[in-house]
């Protein structure tokens, strides 16, 4: 049976997060949210979409962990392009360490097809409202990824292992809800094909959600080597990528520290509005 538990902000159900998905192994299995919504409830997330049905909702994975594929869908293979392979790994959660109405935290294992563990993970999300002029929330992951004392871990991205065309995703993954008329932009450039790939400090996405309501994310916390992955074309969809051009290490016995802040608002907003709900976010530090 599915395990699900809620994010609320002041009395207000946000996000539902799926800790222990019963999927095929070949969709990525993996703690994800899903739905969130906004404070007013428009729908800002897509779970399953049958465009690529390993899309999560909003989710923490990679496609190429050490050869294990923990994305789902087709890997991607140099010289050969997608292939499907018996690779398919899971990220499984192991155990809580703090569960409220605004905060979730647990244990997790990235494990290999076998069952073998690649990364621990110990990751905590928390949901707050933000004031201002717009009704608004905020999403904080903040995570820890840490190897095996006697193995570095390598990430790698369909664009590592050969792919043309910025296609550097996984990370943190958010695959927005269905919208016809998605826009994304950063303090200095604006469109799928100028983002993509960006390192700005914040990106902001927004659209009409499902009922004809707007929405605008506005998404923070690259860290060092990571890059903004951005889809507005093909779907709607903001990935914090780990392996954007080059493979990321864990080397052995270290850590990979993670912190993504996500403001979640009712409407669309503009470049001075977002810059500065990015900014009242603070500054991400470990």
């Amino acid at each position: 049976m599915t395990d699900e538990h809620h994010l609320v902000v002041d009395g207000t159900p946000v996000a539902t997060y799926v800790v222990d998905p019963d999927l095929d192994a070949k969709h990525g299995p993996r703690p994800y949210l899903h739905p969130v919504r906004t404070l007013a409830g428009t729908p800002v997330t897509d779970a399953l979409p049958a465009d690529h049905v390993w899309h999560l909702g909003a989710s923490l994975t990679v496609q190429d962990v050490s050869g294990t594929n923990l994305w789902g869908g087709r890997t991607y293979v140099r010289d050969a392009g997608y292939t499907w392979l018996d690779d398919h790994g899971r990220i499984a959660h192991t155990g809580w360490t703090e569960r409220a109405p605004d905060r979730l935290a647990h244990r997790l294992q990235w494990r290999d097809r076998a069952g073998g563990v690649l990364l621990i993970e110990e990751r905590r999300l928390a949901a707050t409202r933000v004031d201002g002029p717009a009704a608004a929330w905020r999403l904080d992951l903040d995570y820890t990824l840490t190897a095996p004392a006697d193995a570095d871990v390598h990430l790698g991205s369909p664009a590592t292992n050969g792919r043309p065309g910025g296609a550097g995703y996984g990370g943190f993954f958010w695959r927005g809800a269905p919208t016809a008329d998605a826009v994304t932009f950063t303090a200095d450039a604006e469109g799928e094909e100028k983002v993509n790939g960006s390192d700005a400090p914040w990106l902001a996405f927004g659209g009409t959600g499902p009922g004809g309501a707007a929405y605008t994310l506005v998404f923070t916390g690259l860290g060092p080597g990571d890059r903004w992955f951005v889809r507005t074309a093909m779907y709607p969809g903001v990935c914090v990528a780990f392996a954007f051009e080059q493979p990321a290490v864990v080397a052995a016995g270290t850590s990979r520290p993670g912190r993504h802040r996500v403001t979640v608002v009712d409407g669309l907003v503009g470049r001075d509005e977002a810059a500065a709900l990015a900014a009242a976010a603070g500054p991400v530090t470990r």
